[in-house]
């Protein structure tokens, strides 16, 4: 009689774009283990970003509402989740919903970071890595703690995602050929780059022959930003709103170059394998987001007030935040060198 099929959970309930920073991570259980199924578990929002990727066999999507556990709404999902008698769990984000999915699922093994062992903790995972001895890049905090299962690093530590091909007709009439996107909003406002040095930007790039097209988040605060942008210049063109991230990502595979701050739609490019321009300046993005990137991906700012002085709040206490000092002529020299017109 052959063996049983190994079955592998991967958890991770964090934001969209730490989702992105899992993938190398997945590569390795599944460069390590070929012959295993590979499962990932994600809140429902998040699992476009992987549900087209060939070399995983499951996405399950776990819808959520911030703040509340929602475990009686959640239990048919932890029944389907337990009679797939996964043989080991890993969860890479740590959280109080992440352990808890861990020990629901059932797996005899299950591993998991954490900063300071709580109750849930020690209930959650069989195996834990202390946060304080894992690297700060994303990328290499979860190879880290895969290194507890004696798994090397993958062949490649790139991003990986997929768009789904079925939405290119659709996003080809939103974005137009040969178009750079750039997205304006991040998580924080410390991390985005102000209206004014966009509108520099903008007339730089266009005296240089590129389309650009601007986009950013759906929240009123991230919205606000593209209205002050076409108050300064009214005509830059503005991406329209599209109706779900699955689009979205159909419409940035299509981008000829993406230029944003520290934020998912940075990632998901990354991801997809579009050029892409980050605008990093704070100690945390330089930390754990950048070192994926190339020296010619990344346009540092200057040293962060905040970082220096351990806030960590999202805005920026000090009267000219790091990123403003990221020039135009910068981003547009590093736009021409990862996609040239």
């Amino acid at each position: 009689m052959s063996a049983p099929v190994e079955k592998i959970l991967a958890v991770q309930f964090k934001y969209l774009g730490d989702a992105v920073f899992i993938t190398p991570a997945l590569r390795a259980l599944k460069e390590h283990w070929p012959a295993a199924e590979l499962h990932v578990l994600v809140a429902a929002e998040v699992a476009p970003l992987l549900e087209n990727l060939p070399w995983i066999q499951r996405v399950w999507a776990l819808p959520r509402t911030r703040g509340r556990a929602r475990l009686r709404d959640s239990l048919p999902f932890v029944r389907n989740l337990r009679s797939e008698h996964f043989s080991r769990v890993v969860d890479f984000g740590g959280n109080d919903r992440g352990s808890i999915m861990s020990f629901l699922s059932g797996a005899p093994i299950r591993l998991g970071p954490v900063s300071k062992k709580r109750l849930l903790q020690k209930f959650g995972y069989t195996q834990t890595v202390a946060v304080v001895t894992l690297p700060p890049s994303w990328v290499q905090h979860h190879l880290g703690l895969l290194a507890a299962w004696q798994i090397p690093p993958p062949q490649s530590l790139h991003l990986e995602i997929s768009a789904d091909p079925a939405l290119a007709t659709e996003a080809a009439r939103l974005l137009p050929p040969g178009s750079i996107l750039c997205h304006l909003g991040t998580s924080q406002p410390r991390k985005e780059w102000p209206p004014e040095r966009w509108q520099e930007f903008y007339q730089l790039a266009r005296a240089a022959g590129y389309h650009l097209v601007f986009s950013s988040g759906t929240n009123a605060r991230e919205q606000a930003l593209l209205t002050e942008l076409k108050k300064l210049e009214p005509e830059v063109p503005v991406l329209s709103k599209t109706a779900s991230l699955k689009l979205f990502l159909a419409v940035l595979k299509r981008a000829k170059a993406v230029v944003a701050g520290d934020t998912g739609p940075l990632h998901f490019a990354a991801g997809l394998g579009v050029p892409i321009v980050g605008l990093f300046a704070t100690g945390d993005s330089l930390l754990k987001a950048a070192p994926i990137y190339s020296a010619a991906q990344v346009v540092r700012g200057g040293e962060c007030f905040c970082d220096a002085k351990q806030l960590h709040s999202a805005i920026c206490a000090d009267d000219r935040p790091c990123i403003v000092g990221i020039r135009a002529e910068e981003v547009l020299a590093r736009l021409q060198a990862v996609s040239p017109v």
